[in-house]
């Protein structure tokens, strides 16, 4: 296999409130993929990080009497916390706050105004201090944003960008690559936006003071989507051209994936790939949007008071018995699992438990714990000593049929439906397990028989736990770590490195109880 480059973002979060479900949602999909690829040995840069500008943060800085940067050191280091306790395996934090984002912002824009895509005017329309985005008459439904954010009227001087130069230009790159928007759902909802006309847009404001200043004039402030999106690029030094950005961006190996919530598509879909089409720079190669989160069938609100802080839920399994580790890998497990990725999801603590229990304590859970009882009372807890069976044969070949299909899967960012498999896979081992009865085959005096499907369960242990590294990464960890694998066998390309007969397995330890 050919060794590739991933750069994989998040979306930078917005410092005006403190995260939610949304936020460890869209980073734990990041950290997932930025697994799977380096278990399939590529390079990999997994970007997150804050976006500290904008009206609305100076507002709520405002608000809480503070300082705006001194607000947004607080808000972020919250942000840093959340990316440890959820065990994100990001190689950079990046925030709008930082100078070396601050010298890409400007760099891009006098790239910009340089080829000719800039100009100032004056701005008349509504705007969402909420949503930082200016909408157009037909999209204002009952004096509200499409987002249903209020939006007032606002006229002052402004730069803007060329946007409607893009238009034809747009169309033709979705219409030669139409994988880029995915799921498919997003990318029509993005052709018909296109579809409908693009007006040039408004990128700089002179009505506060708390951004990025437009170089060469100190009056404006630009526009807080143009300075967020440009964090991709910040993160690995566009403004000098230094290795990372030719590594991860430029070179014919490199992929570059953004994974966003639907809310912010457009921003991602349309203004992002025009920003880089009118600076010369190639456009990433994915951007996926996923669904929101419903708590209990309701709508999340602030003002309902239903908002899910991941921490809270964290903390809720720990109450229930679970260590931090396992409450932590418990928690990503249902959030990748429970829903189609990028459909809608409701969050049920009911539904959760339900999860948990079926899929990893009473299956995977129990194929484990009995599978090393055994071993440990019936085979000096070594690794069985077996012929090579066409029984044998017949489970390595069910091993490549079923890796093959969840790699494919992953590939394809189906998260739910790549566990689906693993979990299909863990029930056809158990249900084989149960129909040839190790412990009847021990009475009967058929040793070499015994052997062999403790064997194969076994073995499948450490199949399923190399596959379940990206999801949970503490548990799958500790499950290999009870069969003693080598770390340099934890990575895909190891899946048909069966278990060698005679090797130590450790003491049977319990590794998912049950909710």
């Amino acid at each position: 296999m050919v060794k590739s480059n991933f750069y994989i973002t998040s979306p930078i979060y917005y410092v005006n409130d403190k995260p939610h479900i949304g936020h460890a949602y869209t980073s734990i999909a990041c950290d997932v993929l930025s697994r799977y690829h380096r278990l399939q040995g590529n390079d990999v840069f997994f970007l997150t990080g804050t976006d500290e500008h904008g009206q609305k943060v100076e507002k709520s800085a405002k608000l809480a009497k503070k300082d705006p940067k001194l607000f947004c050191d607080e808000v972020a280091e919250i942000f840093i916390n959340l990316a440890k306790k959820i065990n994100l395996s990001n190689n950079d934090f990046i925030r709008t706050t930082d100078l070396r984002h601050k010298k890409s912002v400007a760099y891009l824009w006098n790239k910009l105004l340089d080829s000719g895509f800039i100009y100032k005017d004056i701005y008349q329309g509504w705007y969402s201090i909420r949503d930082e985005a200016f909408y157009s008459e037909d999209e204002i439904i009952d004096n509200k944003a499409p987002s249903g954010a209020q939006v007032q009227w606002h006229k002052e001087e402004s730069y803007f960008f060329k946007l409607s130069n893009f238009q034809d230009k747009l169309l033709d790159f979705y219409n030669n690559n139409p994988d880029f928007i995915q799921p498919k759902s997003r990318y029509n909802e993005v052709i018909s936006f296109v579809k409908g006309g693009l007006k040039d847009l408004s990128i700089s404001r002179t009505s506060f003071n708390w951004g990025v200043k437009v170089p060469n004039d100190d009056s404006h402030v630009i526009y807080v989507w143009l300075d967020a999106l440009t964090n991709y690029l910040s993160a690995i030094n566009y403004y000098d051209n230094n290795s990372d950005l030719k590594k991860f961006w430029k070179q014919d190996n490199s992929q570059q994936i953004h994974i966003v919530g639907k809310d912010i598509l457009r921003f991602h879909g349309v203004y992002w790939p025009a920003f880089l089409m009118a600076a010369d720079i190639k456009l990433p190669s994915k951007i996926f949007a996923h669904g929101w989160w419903t708590n209990e069938g309701q709508k999340i609100s602030k003002s309902v008071g239903n908002v899910i802080d991941p921490i809270a839920e964290i903390n809720w399994l720990t109450e229930l018995g679970c260590s931090n580790d396992l409450a932590i890998d418990y928690f990503r497990f249902f959030l990748l699992s429970d829903v189609v990725f990028g459909n809608d999801g409701d969050y049920s603590r009911e539904n959760f438990k339900l999860r948990i229990n079926s899929q990893l304590a009473n299956n995977i859970g129990n194929l484990t714990q009995r599978t090393l009882v055994m071993i440990s009372k019936n085979c000096d807890s070594k690794v069985p000593f077996i012929a090579n069976s066409p029984n044998i044969k017949k489970y390595i070949n069910n091993i490549n049929i079923f890796h093959d299909k969840i790699m494919a899967l992953l590939e394809q960012i189906m998260f739910d439906k790549a566990i689906e498999c693993i979990i299909e896979f863990a029930n056809i081992v158990n249900k084989n397990l149960n129909d040839q009865a190790p412990w009847n085959l021990k009475k009967a005096g058929k040793i070499a028989e015994m052997n062999e499907i403790l064997y194969i369960s076994l073995d499948a242990i450490r199949v399923i736990a190399i596959w379940l590294q990206s999801f949970i990464p503490f548990n799958s960890s500790k499950m290999l770590d009870l069969l003693n694998i080598d770390h340099n066998d934890r990575k895909f390309c190891a899946i048909n490195n069966v278990l060698i007969s005679g090797n130590k397995i450790n003491n049977p330890e319990l590794i998912f109880s049950r909710l």
